[in-house]
């Protein structure tokens, strides 16, 4: 039975399956542009921010693969990815209300507050991962494989708007009125608001993908694999180190870019509130709980908003960038964008002309949501989407891993705890990352043929 080519999905029914990631991603940014304030507001000290960040990759570590591998061996009413995003949308939403009340629930429970600020990260990580791993997977099962740089894009800027939202949040709710200073060891009631309404949001943006997004059928899907069912199957977690041993090489080679690239935007969120706080507010390390802190949180989440602002626009144009010059040499650019822009923040003094290094932040953030992807996509088979992306994310999750649990001892030993050093170190990573892009991935024409010899070689 020869495969049937899926058919070419438009702008809107793009859009529809792909907006539940702007209600996840504005929970991450949420996260990202706030977790280490938090954290120091319950009493955290600036080296130990990376081992508390370390919840993130641990939990996308083991979370993703599987995942993954139950959505290629399942098949529900619902859905086959439909039902794990929905659920982790639900315990999302729950660890957004509870992480910046932990100081609240603490006084109820009799616990430490940092140990329980760590358990409901570690419960947004875990639920965002499950909510995260399927929609990517989902551009590989609905769309054809010259609509995936497309696809991957309208995610990057789905993402992007919701990024947008989430970092700016508590800033908004400060010129409403709401109070940025809190007691210490308390949150801000601007955060705990944003948090709030991020819930929200995120859940409402997920109905909406599943209500307007009808997943292929496995019959259809045979008719797009050469005629073999995909039929729901017992998961074995054995399973997937099985096919970690099968991985395409490409996947490799993009790996090793991936962790570059994945170890600078770890240095960025866990350290940029700290680096502001003492580069350009003049703070001591130690200082976690005064207004000036507090600013420089604020600071933070505006600046996280903006590179995601850039993100936007640049994400319109990766796909016809990518058709004139090629996916490696648009990633490679981006990357080195990105790379300056960190090493940037350390050379601009004046606070209000920081958005300028957010500018090349966005482009590479843009460029790593979707390029590498767009790059692999042709060389997974259909029946291995998403466990493949699930242990792609090895590639993301190890670098964070590393560190995390080195960062904070660099941090410590190496800057004294003044952690714009560290941010500078994290954009020479990037500028690595974008000089091994050009070296080791082929170009598209000459990976073609590689690629489809490996698809056969995973294809059972």
């Amino acid at each position: 039975m020869s495969k049937k080519i899926k058919p070419n999905l438009s702008m809107a029914q793009i859009i529809n399956m792909s907006m539940g990631f702007l209600g996840i991603q504005m929970a991450f940014g949420l996260q990202n542009g706030n977790a280490s304030r938090i954290l120091g507001n319950f009493g955290a000290d600036v080296h130990e921010l990376s081992w508390f960040w370390l919840v993130a990759p641990i939990t996308g570590l083991i979370v993703q693969p599987i995942i993954g591998h139950m959505g290629d061996n399942t098949w529900s009413p619902l859905g086959r990815r439909k039902p794990y995003f929905l659920i982790g949308a639900i315990l999302c939403a729950i660890g957004l209300v509870l992480l910046p009340n932990a100081a609240s629930a603490t006084q109820m429970m009799a616990a430490n507050v940092l140990l329980l600020a760590v358990i409901f990260l570690a419960m947004m990580d875990a639920s965002i991962n499950v909510a995260m791993e399927p929609f990517r997977a989902l551009v590989g099962d609905m769309l054809p494989k010259h609509q995936g740089t497309l696809g991957f894009s309208i995610q990057t800027i789905l993402i992007g708007i919701g990024a947008v939202i989430g970092s700016y949040l508590p800033d908004w709710l400060t010129k409403l009125g709401v109070s940025n200073v809190a007691k210490e060891g308390f949150v801000a009631d601007n955060v705990i608001y944003a948090f709030y309404c991020g819930a929200v949001i995120l859940l409402l943006t997920i109905i909406y993908t599943i209500i307007t997004t009808k997943e292929y059928s496995p019959k259809e899907f045979a008719e797009f694999d050469g005629g073999k069912e995909i039929v729901e199957q017992p998961s074995k977690f054995s399973d997937i180190f099985n096919d970690f041993a099968k991985i395409p090489t490409i996947m490799k080679k993009l790996g090793i870019v991936q962790f570059f690239s994945w170890f600078a935007l770890f240095t960025m969120w866990v350290f940029t509130t700290s680096a502001l706080a003492t580069h350009h507010f003049g703070l001591s390390p130690q200082d976690t709980h005064s207004v000036a802190f507090n600013k420089a949180g604020d600071l933070t989440g505006k600046l996280f908003g903006i590179y995601n602002l850039w993100a936007i626009p640049f994400a319109f144009l990766l796909t016809p960038i990518a058709k004139r010059i090629g996916k490696k040499q648009t990633h490679a650019f981006a990357l080195a964008c990105g790379g300056l822009g960190l090493i940037s923040m350390y050379l601009i003094k004046d606070i209000s002309l920081l958005w300028i290094s957010m500018i090349g932040l966005g482009f590479a953030w843009a460029s790593i949501l979707a390029m590498p992807y767009a790059m692999l996509i042709d060389a997974i088979p259909q029946r291995k989407m998403g466990v493949f992306m699930g242990i792609f994310n090895f590639f993301i999750v190890i670098p964070q891993i590393i560190n995390g649990v080195f960062g904070g001892l660099i941090v410590k030993g190496a800057f004294g705890n003044y952690a714009m050093g560290y941010v500078v170190v994290g954009g020479i990573c990037m500028l690595l990352g974008a000089a091994l892009t050009m070296i080791f991935i082929k170009t598209d024409d000459s990976n073609s043929h590689e690629i489809e010899e490996e698809i056969q070689q995973v294809h059972f």
